[in-house]
Formats: C-alpha cells, sequence, structure tokens
C-alpha cells in the first residue's frame, strides 16, 4: 500500500511539474539564439502564397558574403564588401536591435526596420518584411 501511495505521489508531482514549467506565451517562438554573425545568402519576395528567392545580388564576387551581427548587448552592425574603390572593402553600418515575439525591430543611421522571424535555426534565420520581401542569412 506504501508503494502504491508513493508511487502515485511521485507521478502526481511529475504531472505538475511538467504543466509548470509550459510556457504559453511564446505563442511559436523559438529558443535558437537569435545573436551572433548572419552572412545574407537569399534574397526575395513572397506574392500571395508564392515565394521566390534568389542567390543575394549584393554579396560581391570573390568577397566574403555581407553580414549582419546581432550582439548579445542589442547592438547590430551590418557589413558590406565592395569593391567599387578597393577590392572586397568592408563598410559597416552600427545601431541597435530588439526582438518582441517573432518580429526583429532594427534602427541603423536613424531608419527603423520591422521585420517577421518567419524561421531560425541554428544555421538559418529568414526575415520578411510587411511588403513580402524576404532576406535569409546562414551562420
Amino acid at each position: 500500500m506504501k508503494k502504491r501511495i508513493l508511487l502515485v505521489a511521485i507521478t502526481l508531482g511529475m504531472s505538475l511539474f511538467t504543466t509548470s514549467c509550459n510556457n504559453d506565451d511564446n505563442e511559436g517562438e523559438t529558443i535558437v539564439p537569435l545573436t551572433g554573425k548572419w552572412s545574407i545568402s537569399k534574397v526575395g519576395v513572397i506574392v500571395g502564397e508564392t515565394e521566390t528567392l534568389v542567390d543575394a545580388p549584393q554579396n560581391e564576387v570573390g568577397c566574403d558574403r555581407d553580414y549582419m551581427e546581432l550582439k548579445t548587448d542589442n547592438n547590430v552592425i551590418e557589413g558590406d564588401f565592395d569593391s567599387s574603390i578597393d577590392p572586397c572593402a568592408l563598410f559597416t553600418d552600427s545601431g541597435i536591435y530588439s526582438r518582441s515575439h517573432n518580429n526583429i525591430t532594427k534602427v541603423i543611421d536613424n531608419v527603423t526596420t520591422v521585420q517577421d522571424i518567419v524561421n531560425l535555426t541554428f544555421t538559418e534565420l529568414k526575415l520578411k518584411d510587411a511588403d513580402g520581401n524576404v532576406e535569409v542569412y546562414t551562420r
């Protein structure tokens, strides 16, 4: 009898623990970290239900890919490799960013950009703005 009561108590305790750890406030938000250096790989557009992506034309042939680095202190650095003056010269802009559920808001040079986080894994970050423009980053 004592074993049965102990078993019921353990089962009840485990179910309460499991239930209390459930967080419904995330609304599909992933636990993958957003911080890190993300290189742009594809850009495109979503029209209706159709998504069209192409290799990012802003990436200079023979240079590293343009990137966005999201720091843990909410600073963001955008890097652009450009060969118009010097081969593969790096130009950077910096600003701040914030995340609210599945949106990311960046403010760089007093320009605010809000994008939906469509997909976030350890290796891919896909962002979409209100006009349907899509950016795919990899790390």
